[in-house]
């Protein structure tokens, strides 16, 4: 569990810092985790989430590639 968890930082840390994902999208992704009070932050992750897995769904696989290294 330990190990997954250290590749999922690195995978979000290679998504964050690529250019090919718009700045409003990487945004929305820091403000989902932040700790508001109410589902307001899961209903932001929820969107963010949707948006990245279909519309960047290789670049996510290529960060969880490179995490692996």
């Amino acid at each position: 569990m330990r190990r997954f968890l250290w590749r999922l930082a690195r995978a979000v840390k290679e998504v964050v810092a690529d250019g090919q994902i718009p700045r409003p999208l990487r945004w929305g992704a820091a403000l989902g985790l932040l700790p508001v009070p109410g589902p307001l932050d899961e209903m932001v992750l929820a969107v963010v989430g949707s948006v990245l897995w279909l519309l960047y769904r290789e670049r996510l696989a290529a960060a969880w590639t490179q995490a692996e290294q």
